[in-house]
């Protein structure tokens, strides 16, 4: 059985939902097909054709694995079937036009591409009956002039005529000269005030060249036959030349509002190409665009991942709950919340909200996004000539919302995958950790318990020692194992207050042998923001690292330079130095990462992790690990921590806020 391969023509409006859901159920009946959607866009539809529901349109092709097309000709007919033979279609979906006069002469879209499909099917689908009022601009309909535009056509109208007749008055004149003078006026109407402004003029004109200039003058009747043709022609030309002049009037102005919509269209295209979010500068670009004093994107929290980034527990809609911005203040009720704002939208909107601010509010224009989402102007009401423009704004910010949500998506997947591969390797890496100290417990406590063996207090001495240094070892496996899951599943969450260097270092010295790190302190070393027991921790794992890979080395403590800088504060520095063999340049940024061993070193120094959790908990409190080469030989690990400004600090919920690299290291 061939393969279906459907052809679309869209015109721009909102009824092309109906041939997208009718290709739907003729691919349902095939089984299997292709769905291609066109829209031929023509110089004189451009102005009837609506960016949000092309938008819509385009998704619900690509829901069934089909593809949008844009051609751009003159002739729509011709161009829907140029392609459909291109592309091998069996069928041709078009909608019923609704220009009466068209379907009856045979000269619409439908009726041409039936007359020209040959072996193509080709099915009409018919309009419904009553369209959605938001898509109800055709095509056909009329650029406005404007109110005041058309009021001085009017008054003109009015004025010109007799002006001109005060001014035949002066000299003698045949009617004929009457006619064309009169003729000129209705054209400069015209070119002013559109066409029904000339159109009264030119009444108002026969009427003074009959009174006036007309035999018997001063008088509405007419003797010669002639005059009566003269007085009809002159009416029928004014009235056709003031329609070819009102419409090319008009096109001259759509084509002027055209290019200022294709510049800015085109800037925006380049904005977002730029940048990955350029949702506020897309705001701030309408602004500037419609002249409004504020601009905002609200949105219903169930919106999702790319609207939905300040919605409130749960995310209920539910009257009455508040939403939190990043801040924790108030950004609306009643489910809505502001997603992005620019101009003076954040503070106007930043009180209670009971919806969307409707179009009957003054100032004010909303264009719907989707249907949990709008885009607010405020302080300009967008006259209908420039919803169009609008229209295209709406489905930029949606493209920029789809584009926040999939980087959520991807973040979130990233995340969960760095966990996979976290718990594979730890699973992978204490196989044989875990195994090693609990034999050593095992054997040594077996020994002890058996009976009709006798030791001498130096071997049970020995076999308790043997249980005492594995389980010290087991107790620091499992605590560094459960940091690093602490640091990957970003749930560190340090309470930052003032400490002294010397504090935390004096901490970490009690776990390990005493004399072994020599302490050289300035003794007036300011306090840093940080967490006292995370501190601790990292300083300790570091000083573990330095006597495990440079023993029988000195490793000493001491303080930094001072005037160091931390992304662009004053901050404090902490030395470890040690003499060992250090670490190769290429080598250092592996140095960091989790399950490492200098050299492949045997897991009976450990599993790699001390660095790694040390860094993480530097990072959480807004600080930098880094690595660097000893004079004379050996490894420098420098930690830089903010200076205290003596005021207690919290961390951002919900984690390590973002990470710092420097000197060539990274998580």
């Amino acid at each position: 059985m061939a393969r279906e391969r459907i052809v679309i023509g869209l015109n721009g409006s909102g009824e092309g939902d109906l041939l997208v859901r009718r290709a739907a159920k003729l691919l349902e009946r095939a089984g299997e097909g292709d769905v291609l959607a066109v829209h031929v866009r023509t110089p004189s539809g451009a102005q009837g054709e609506s960016p949000h529901a092309l938008e819509a349109q385009r998704q619900l092709v690509a829901g069934l694995g089909g593809s949008y097309h844009a051609l751009s000709s003159g002739d729509v007919a011709g161009a829907l079937l140029d392609y459909a033979r291109a592309h091998d279609a069996t069928h041709i979906l078009v909608g019923q036009s609704r220009r009466r006069f068209a379907v009856l002469s045979g000269g619409s879209v439908e009726a041409k591409v039936v007359r020209g499909a040959g072996d193509i099917d080709v099915q009409v689908v018919p309009r419904p009956a009553v369209s959605r009022p938001s898509l109800s601009r055709g095509a056909g309909q009329r650029t406005a002039l404007g109110r005041r535009r058309v009021m001085i056509g009017f008054a003109l109208a009015a004025a010109l005529p007799a002006g001109l007749q005060l001014l035949l008055a002066v000299f003698d004149h045949s009617v004929a000269t009457a006619a064309l003078l009169q003729l000129a006026g209705a054209v400069a109407v015209a070119l002013v005030g559109g066409l029904w402004p000339a159109i009264a003029g030119a009444l108002w004109s026969s009427v003074l060249v009959n009174y006036f200039s007309t035999p018997p003058l001063r008088d509405l009747a007419i003797h010669d036959p002639q005059d009566v043709l003269s007085l009809a022609v002159f009416a029928g030309v004014a009235v056709a030349v003031a329609g070819v002049v009102d419409r090319s009037a008009r096109r001259s102005k759509e084509a002027a509002t055209a290019r200022a919509e294709a510049a800015t269209l085109a800037d925006l295209a380049l904005a977002a190409s730029r940048d990955e979010d350029n949702l506020k500068g897309l705001l701030a670009e309408a602004v500037n665009v419609f002249g409004a004093t504020g601009a905002a994107v609200l949105a219903r929290p169930s919106a999702g991942p790319g609207t939905g980034e300040h919605a409130s527990a749960g995310g209920s809609d539910a009257p009455g709950r508040a939403v939190k911005d990043d801040a924790g203040s108030d950004v609306g009720l009643g489910g809505w919340q502001v997603v992005a704002a620019a101009g003076d939208a954040a503070d106007r909107l930043r009180g209670p909200l009971a919806g969307v601010p409707g179009t009957g509010t003054p100032a004010t224009t909303v264009e719907q996004v989707d249907e949990e989402t709008s885009l607010v102007l405020l302080g300009r009401e967008v006259p209908p000539s420039g919803r169009r423009l609008l229209a295209a704004f709406a489905v930029h910010v949606k493209a920029q919302l789809e584009r926040r949500q999939l980087a959520a998506t991807r973040t979130e997947m990233l995340r969960l995958a760095e966990g996979n591969a976290m718990r594979t390797a730890i699973l992978r890496a204490v196989s044989h950790d875990l195994r090693t100290p609990l034999a050593g417990i095992k054997l040594a406590a077996g020994g002890l318990l058996q009976h009709g063996v006798a030791y001498t207090p130096a071997e049970q001495h020995d076999l308790l020692e043997t249980i005492d240094e594995c389980t010290d070892r087991l107790d620091l496996l499992v605590a560094n194992l459960l940091d690093m899951s602490r640091i990957t599943a970003q749930s560190v969450e340090p309470l930052l207050g003032p400490v002294r260097w010397s504090e935390a270092v004096e901490a970490a010295l009690r776990g390990l042998p005493r004399g072994a790190v020599r302490v050289a302190l300035p003794a007036n070393m300011p306090p840093v923001d940080a967490d006292a027991g995370l501190l601790e921790r990292a300083v300790a794992n570091i000083l573990e690292n330095a006597l495990k890979y440079a023993a029988g080395t000195a490793v000493v403590v001491a303080g930094g330079a001072g005037g160091s800088v931390l992304d662009g504060h004053p901050c404090g520095e902490l030395q470890i130095i040690d003499h060992g063999p250090g670490v190769p340049a290429r080598k250092v940024v592996e140095m960091f990462r989790p399950f490492q061993r200098l050299d492949d070193t045997s897991t009976s120094t450990g599993i790699g992790l001390g660095l790694s959790v040390a860094q993480g908990f530097v990072q959480s409190m807004r600080g930098t690990l880094t690595a660097r080469e000893t004079p004379g030989g050996g490894l420098t690990m420098v930690i830089r921590l903010p200076l205290s400004t003596g005021i207690p600090a919290s961390a951002p919920a919900g984690g390590s806020p973002g990470i710092h690299t420097a000197a060539g290291v990274q998580p």
